[in-house]
């Protein structure tokens, strides 16, 4: 079989980007970021960037690039050529069974991303002035209850099957021709809505009886003011190294098989850096700007503050539906404001979506098409638990989005760096690099790394797991259950597409 190739050094990056470029970056980015001290959050950000973040992304765009040699588009083959054991493949199932877990509850917040672009150029919820009665709009919407906004689920289905169906047809048309095609469409698209956002919350004006807080320098101060006595509390350390670990899609198994298409020479340094770098300007310049500052000069700090502990929904969904309703061309800025999600979504649905579809086409040697159709028919079946019952979604996203994303991402820096060697990984990062990788990145990938993400990784275990065991409802238990189905069955998968499969190196 004759595998895929990027195109364009320009539609790999602007891909990567697009992966790592998400809904977290204009949402979860600025809420954890106000939450955490503002501009102390930034101090440990920075420093898990450059610890964690860029060392552990050419770490991955050099693994993935050293499976592509041997027709490897997952991270179940890669580690099975990096470490000759028989336990590596299925400690790479993890790079296949988190994205496309993820892609459950990932796909259908992305389709309400749409459905509200749309919701707001129509006026669908024009005049619904509150966070109450935009809530119940949403709840009508997403079916968990029935009131004078909708009735069923009719509207959920249609969204959610539209957007699982664009996500199909790019994925159908591979790697050049679809995946490649859309980011150089979808990433300026992105980033040109959100610079006409960002132009606009600069510019605004409190509203009549606003308090001396409201204002726009009082919103971007909530953000980024240091409170440098934070920086003695290690659950900041944690929350901004988390934050950097999520923001740029490392330990997903997605950076592993977008890099699988290139050339055994083609660079990974400059790559994995400009990727980086384009993530980071959606996260910290547009992201730190839009929502929070917005919400700011509409409600306030202490409202602000509030809103932000509701979570994702409340600031993105409800807060800013509010907010530009208030202005002139409301319903344009709602409208550009949840397609600029939608884009944001979509980009990374499409990346969530494809290792699956390597699984099956290079390891039972289907056609694409049909690789995409098998996994479409499962996200389409699968899905429903998501959609349908209370709690699945966050329990999806507790364990297959942040748990097993941690154990992931320890586990392959420890293969990286100790059992493949950190001297023929160096190799493989400098091997046709544009850019000198400088020499302290081979110790921090070896040493600091690895104890960075076990630190962050016992820490979460401790907070996050430590307390009783409490008992929980069917819909959690079934969740579970799903979620186990799910790596039997890609583990099951995986053994058969590699049982004939060699090790030695070529």
């Amino acid at each position: 079989m004759i595998r895929d190739r990027w195109a364009t050094k320009t539609g790999l990056i602007l891909a990567l980007a697009g992966n790592a470029i998400g809904l977290g970056n204009f949402l979860r980015f600025p809420g954890q970021a106000a939450a955490n001290g503002g501009g102390a959050f930034m101090i440990p950000y920075f420093l898990s960037l450059l610890l964690i973040g860029i060392p552990l992304m050419w770490a991955e765009c050099a693994m993935g690039r050293y499976g592509g040699r041997f027709g490897h588009g997952h991270t179940a083959g890669i580690f099975h050529r990096l470490w000759p054991h028989p336990i590596s493949k299925y400690i790479g199932v993890f790079g296949i069974f988190i994205p496309f877990t993820v892609a459950l509850y990932y796909i259908p917040i992305t389709s309400w991303c749409l459905a509200f672009s749309w919701f707001s150029f129509s006026g669908a919820y024009e005049g619904l002035v509150t966070r109450a009665e935009i809530g119940d709009f949403l709840k009508a919407f997403q079916g968990w209850e029935s009131n004078a906004h909708f009735h069923g689920r009719g509207a959920l289905y249609f969204f959610f099957l539209l957007t699982l169906a664009l996500n199909l047809m790019i994925l159908t048309g591979g790697i050049a021709r679809g995946i490649e095609r859309f980011a150089k469409l979808a990433l300026p698209a992105l980033f040109g809505l959100a610079v006409v956002l960002v132009i606009r919350v600069l510019t605004l004006s409190p509203p009549a009886g606003a308090g001396p807080d409201q204002t726009v320098l009082s919103g971007l101060g909530f953000v980024w003011n240091p409170d440098l006595r934070l920086l003695s509390d290690w659950k900041i350390w944690m929350s901004a190294a988390g934050q950097v670990f999520f923001t740029i899609s490392v330990g997903w198994g997605i950076i592993h098989t977008y890099t699988s298409y290139l050339g055994p020479d083609d660079d990974v340094a400059l790559t994995g850096l400009s990727t980086v770098s384009l993530n980071e300007f959606a996260e910290i310049v547009l992201g730190g700007t839009i929502a929070i500052t917005a919400s700011v000069v509409f409600f306030g700090i202490i409202a602000t503050q509030d809103i932000v502990a509701g979570g994702t929904f409340d600031l993105g969904f409800q807060a800013m539906a509010i907010i530009f309703q208030q202005l002139p061309f409301g319903s344009l800025l709602g409208g550009i404001w949840f397609l600029l999600l939608f884009f944001a979504g979509l980009t990374s649905a499409v990346a969530i979506t494809q290792p699956a579809v390597a699984l099956i086409q290079e390891g039972f040697g289907v056609t694409r098409g049909r690789a995409v159709a098998l996994v479409g028919l499962a996200l389409l079946t699968l899905s429903v638990p998501a959609l349908w019952w209370r709690g699945v979604l966050d329990e999806l996203d507790f364990w297959a989005g942040t748990f097993a994303l941690l154990l992931f991402g320890f586990a392959e820096a420890v293969i990286f760096g100790w059992i493949f060697g950190i001297e023929r990984g160096w190799r493989e990062i400098t091997r046709g690099a544009d850019i000198r990788v400088p020499a302290i990145v081979k110790p921090v990938l070896k040493y600091v790394t690895p104890v960075f993400l076990g630190a962050i990784l016992l820490g979460f275990v401790f907070q996050s797991l430590g307390g009783p065991l409490e008992s929980a409802p069917w819909q959690i238990w079934g969740a579970r259950g799903l979620m186990l189905a799910i790596f039997i069955g890609l583990a099951s998968m995986v053994r058969v597409a590699l049982r004939a499969s060699p090790t030695e190196d070529a």
